[in-house]
């Protein structure tokens, strides 16, 4: 049996080669595992290539920058049946692998997390905000929405079996990587298991953004499971939006304020409404997500042709409103308008008539390569 370790670098020049020398290939070999060592250079400027090459690592180039690149060149290039993942910075126990894959080596589990909350983080290697904020808040998150049960979603420290690498067919070239490495593991049912470890500060200048990296997770894992972001407050502000609206409009009194807010959600729940489908579009049509039950079913009455009709209608209505309104305006000279809520009416019908048409031609663009 082979074990291949992946280890993506951008500019690590005086760490790279110590990283690759922690890797313990004698105790590896001494349990009956051969070993390879894949450092996987994503375009660095310095000697990156030459530091891990002189210390034992096949280097392979990854012309395209970015941290999912890096890791589907190098897990392509690899040939191992266990795979095991990390930093080049120093940050990860790479002499600890022994024990780190033993879940897959006993047949207890397919994918192994590396958890540095459970373990020990030294002092300077973890910002308070990723620790105590960002961490816990995307690995709730993520288990929330995908009952993955871990207590570290980003650890970078992971192994896997070649098989489980195959099942997972990951696709993200960012930082997003991470994030659809676990996300996949919980689609397909893998065993899972989490390994406590210990974590150490980096040498070097670190590549990370903390806000912008931490977008990346949570917009990627609002394309898999758009809709406790968009569907569920969607249907709620249609709702309360629609009866406010209605309520005021056949009620006859003055209460404009409270139209406008009717108003307002009831067009916001709408495009939130309309974003789900987008979302669920797109990454049924690349893979990235399956269509749930009551996607599939609105998706199969979709067709331009009908949503532009019902757009169609919708302005329709607004225009015969407004034109209702300009007529009566006119009979009284031009003077105060007293139909001002008649007025908002057909301002929201218009208006729904034109999100209803162009979102019908976004649906279209985005199903366009898969025949819907």
């Amino acid at each position: 049996m082979k074990v291949s370790v992946v280890i993506p670098a951008l500019n690590e020049e005086g760490i790279v080669g110590k990283t690759v020398r922690t890797v313990p290939i004698k105790k590896l070999n001494d349990i009956g595992l051969e070993t390879e060592i894949v450092v996987v250079d994503n375009a660095s400027t310095d000697n990156t290539s030459k530091e891990a090459s002189e210390a034992g690592a096949r280097v392979v180039l990854e012309t395209n920058r970015g941290y999912g690149n890096a890791y589907l060149r190098g897990f392509k290039e690899a040939t191992g049946d266990i795979m095991v993942m990390g930093d080049a910075d120093g940050t990860y126990p790479f002499d600890e692998m022994v024990e780190f894959i033993q879940p897959i080596l006993k047949g207890d589990a397919e994918f192994v997390m590396g958890s540095r909350l459970k373990g020990d983080i030294r002092p300077g290697a973890m910002p308070a905000l990723h620790k105590y904020i960002g961490n816990p808040f995307l690995t709730w998150v993520l288990n929330i929405l995908f009952q993955t049960g871990i207590s570290d979603a980003h650890c970078g420290m992971r192994a896997m079996t070649r098989e489980a690498w195959n099942k997972m067919n990951l696709k993200t070239t960012g930082m997003e990587f991470a994030s659809e490495m676990v996300i996949e593991a919980s689609r397909q049912k893998l065993r899972i298991a989490e390994i406590p470890i210990t974590y150490y500060p980096r040498e070097g200048e670190s590549k990370l953004s903390s806000f912008s990296d931490g977008w990346r997770h949570l917009r990627f894992m609002m394309l898999y499971r758009p809709g406790p972001f968009l569907l569920i407050p969607g249907v709620i502000a249609l709702i309360f939006g629609a009866a406010l609206t209605l309520l005021v409009w056949f009620q006859g009194i003055s209460r404009m304020h409270s139209l406008i807010l009717g108003g307002i959600l009831l067009l916001t729940g709408y495009q939130l409404l309309l974003s789900w489908l987008y979302f669920g579009a797109f990454g049924a049509a690349y893979g990235y997500s399956s269509s749930s039950g009551i996607k599939k079913k609105l998706m199969s009455y979709h067709s331009l042709e009908k949503e532009l009709l019902l757009g169609v209608i919708f302005l329709l209505g607004g225009i015969i409103l407004g034109l209702y309104v300009i007529s009566n305006w006119s009979t009284g000279g031009f003077g105060a308008l007293y139909q001002v809520q008649t007025t908002v009416v057909a301002m929201i019908l218009s208006l729904l008539g034109i999100q209803t048409i162009f979102s019908g031609m976004f649906l279209s663009l985005l199903l366009l390569n898969k025949g819907d």
